[in-house]
């Protein structure tokens, strides 16, 4: 294995409590010769000392500015808007493949500093299977808050906990009705995630992916009381919801949950709102009469810290000793390089291998 230095940076957003790489598995790295430094943060759901006792290496949070140049930086979620210039290598979810807002901002970044974006999203296998995802999880707490709202016990702010603790809210109680249920995208990750959320909770959803949707019966959708969306759309395709569908009288759809949130997105297979929801205020009222409620909230996975963060790195720390090897990291440097090249920027300025 060529000898590889791994900057676990902290999360500037807030409400992120996940990490790509939790101790146990910067433990295995560490054993087998990777430098590991993890920087300090008061929010990780794992403690500084858990990766300390690994053998992992400390720095201040927001030290990956000044690492060393031959270091890949690696995080989840966004990068704050400051250096200008991005000279390393980084790992996480950029978001920025697209057209999404704020993606040519984020590669002109990485072309002006040499560096370049290993995109978590496209670390994928031969055949175009992900490598590492919180698909399931997603789709879960995508489930199981929408099933909350309905039921009128969905309260703000939201606090990560546990999942024990969620299935005790999440469990049928007496007085509850029965409601129907609409999973898009139920063979995926996050569709099984949803799916599994929803036997908590007692409901039986109906189930669509890719042959319910080729010929999408709409009055059909609108006849549930509870849809949640899983889709992954990588090519444009006609949209689930309409405006025009958020108006028929007949609709009888009452809770929207977009796990997806391609918001901002051509791609967007739910153009019927233009800002996503959070921690603070999960639901938006996207209609009053009949009322429908919108819950598109971009890091589910982060209500489940613990859990979603121990599933991902297990997948994430097999792929990592083989990190300057081709194969699924060269895809992802193609993939930046080609987005970069869309933008017009030559690859001598967008990146280094």
């Amino acid at each position: 294995m060529t000898e590889l230095h791994l900057w676990l940076r902290h999360e500037a957003r807030t409400t992120e409590r996940r990490t790509p790489l939790v101790p146990s598995d910067a433990r295995r790295l560490v054993e087998a010769g990777v430098t590991l430094t993890v920087e300090r943060s008061p929010q990780r759901i794992f403690p500084i000392e858990e990766y300390e006792a690994a053998g992992c290496g400390v720095a201040p949070a927001g030290s990956w500015v000044s690492a060393p140049d031959d270091a890949v930086i690696l995080g989840l979620k966004e990068l704050p808007d400051e250096p200008a210039e991005l000279p390393h290598r980084h790992i996480f979810f950029g978001h920025a493949y697209k057209r999404q807002p704020g993606a040519e901002t984020l590669l002109r970044r990485f072309a002006a500093g040499g560096g370049a974006l290993l995109d978590l999203e496209y670390l994928v296998d031969d055949d175009g299977r992900r490598l590492a995802a919180f698909g399931f999880w997603a789709g879960y707490l995508g489930a199981a808050l929408a099933v909350l709202q309905h039921r009128g016990r969905l309260a703000a702010p939201l606090t990560p906990g546990s999942k024990e603790e969620l299935d005790d809210r999440l469990r049928r109680v007496d007085g509850d009705e029965d409601f129907t249920a609409l999973v898009v995208g139920a063979l995926g990750r996050s569709g099984r995630g949803a799916r599994v959320a929803f036997q908590v909770a007692g409901i039986d959803p109906t189930c669509w992916d890719l042959a319910e949707t080729r010929d999408l019966d709409r009055p059909a959708l609108l006849a549930h009381d509870v849809m949640v969306n899983a889709v992954l759309a990588t090519s444009p395709v006609p949209p689930f919801l309409r405006e025009e569908d958020l108006d028929d009288p007949a609709r009888r759809l009452r809770t929207l949950c977009d796990v997806t949130c391609d918001v901002g997105s051509p791609l967007n297979v739910l153009p019927v709102y233009d800002r996503t929801t959070d921690w603070d205020e999960p639901v938006r009222r996207l209609r009053k009469e009949p009322p429908l409620d919108l819950i598109a909230i971009d890091n589910l996975p982060s209500l489940l810290p613990r859990e979603s963060s121990t599933d991902f790195s297990s997948a994430l720390v097999l792929q990592l000793p083989e990190f300057s090897v081709g194969g699924p990291w060269g895809r992802c440097l193609d993939r930046f390089h080609q987005a970069c090249r869309e933008l017009g920027v030559t690859e001598g300025e967008s990146g280094n291998d």
